[in-house]
């Protein structure tokens, strides 16, 4: 590119508002300008709002750490800086689909790591390698908010990226009964174990809301764009339990899947070993190029050895076998707030820029 977007972070100061700081240092297309939080960071330097609350092993980019923090409640302020924003606060649900609305108004692109537009009828939820054609009922969205440019897009819940695609990759054999486990690590809470020293040689067999997520969003994002709105498919049906456990990051998932045409082992390994989507076609920068990764180990995928497969964006499976009661069983493994969030909302911008839904704003927007 010849010129850098300029990218915007609402949020920038929690957990995955600093994946987003680190993960778009350097970036090829986007150069992060702005960034807002709440008033109480408003008017310090990005150094400054995040001093001892840093959570990520490298340390704080040098090209963010003057950044003066803006308050994010001032939307047309903020917005005349940037060409899109990443957004990702930390508010009640009718606040952030407020907020997220008015930035959009504003004729600026929203990529939101939120889940309150989830299931806004003419909201796209995206991964992009399964279902970018949900981009279309972006035109919906805008006449509904008036604006030429602006809209939201988002990005699904961390926990279904560990097995989703996976699901995806064998949807010609029609997966009709789906029971999933997913094991949940402690920043998909925002924590680390300084913030939370009592998930130390712990497990905590509920997180709150999760569930219900892990087994609607999959149906949402393989339905289709119908009136302008997205219309939620009906199979396969998907039961849940989601399990906090004693990790930093990577969220892991065991599945029992039926499928109304049952395939052979090899038919699922080939589909997997060959399964990829738009962002591979266009050559997205943060891509995997492998999407899916196999292991035929007994011990793998683990957590700690493979959740930055393909810099934490690509997926990876293991210990296939067929069952006793299902057709099969299987584990998968995905990066919670790389694929899960940060990444995978900058990946749903860059599918977003070169489908010309984000350009460069000029003087007439």
């Amino acid at each position: 590119m010849s010129q850098l977007l300029r990218a915007g972070i609402v949020g920038g100061t929690g957990m995955v508002g600093q994946r987003f700081v680190q993960l778009l240092d350097g970036h090829p297309w986007f150069k992060v300008t702005a960034i807002a939080a709440s008033a109480g960071s408003a008017g310090k330097t990005y150094e400054q709002a995040v001093l001892g609350r840093w959570k990520l092993d490298t340390p704080i980019p040098e090209a963010v750490k003057s950044i003066v923090v803006q308050d994010a409640s001032i939307v047309e302020e903020f917005a005349a800086d940037v060409d899109f924003i990443f957004c990702a606060v930390d508010m009640k649900k009718d606040e952030i689909k407020a907020l997220e609305e008015a930035y959009a108004k504003t004729g600026t692109p929203v990529v939101s790591n939120n889940s309150a537009h989830r299931w806004t009828p003419d909201v796209p939820m995206v991964i992009p390698e399964i279902n970018p054609e949900h981009l279309d009922v972006i035109a919906a969205q805008r006449e509904r908010l008036g604006t030429a440019t602006g809209f939201i897009a988002v990005k699904p819940n961390c926990s279904i990226q560990s097995y989703v695609p996976l699901l995806h990759a064998l949807r010609e054999f029609e997966p009709k009964t789906v029971v999933a486990s997913t094991y949940q690590a402690i920043s998909g809470a925002g924590k680390n174990f300084a913030d939370w020293p009592e998930m130390l040689d712990n497990v905590i067999p509920y997180i709150g809301g999760e569930e219900e997520k892990s087994e609607q969003e999959p149906l949402r994002i393989w339905g289709s764009v119908k009136g302008g709105a997205i219309a939620p498919a009906s199979e396969p049906q998907i039961t849940t339990q989601c399990i906090r456990v004693p990790v930093t990051d990577g969220h892991l998932a065991t599945l029992f899947v039926s499928f109304e045409r049952k395939p052979s082992r090899e038919d699922i390994l080939s589909r997997w070993a060959s399964f990829s989507g738009r962002p591979q076609e266009l050559g997205l920068p943060s891509a995997p190029k492998q999407f899916i990764t196999y292991f035929e180990e007994d011990n793998r995928p683990q957590t700690k050895l493979d959740r930055d497969l393909e810099g934490g964006m690509g997926i990876s499976a293991g210990r296939l076998r067929e069952d006793s009661l299902y057709d099969f069983k299987f584990v998968g493994l995905s990066h919670n707030t790389l694929r899960g969030a940060a990444g995978g909302a900058v990946l749903i911008a860059e599918l977003l820029k070169a489908e010309g839904y984000i350009k460069a704003k000029t003087s007439a927007q």
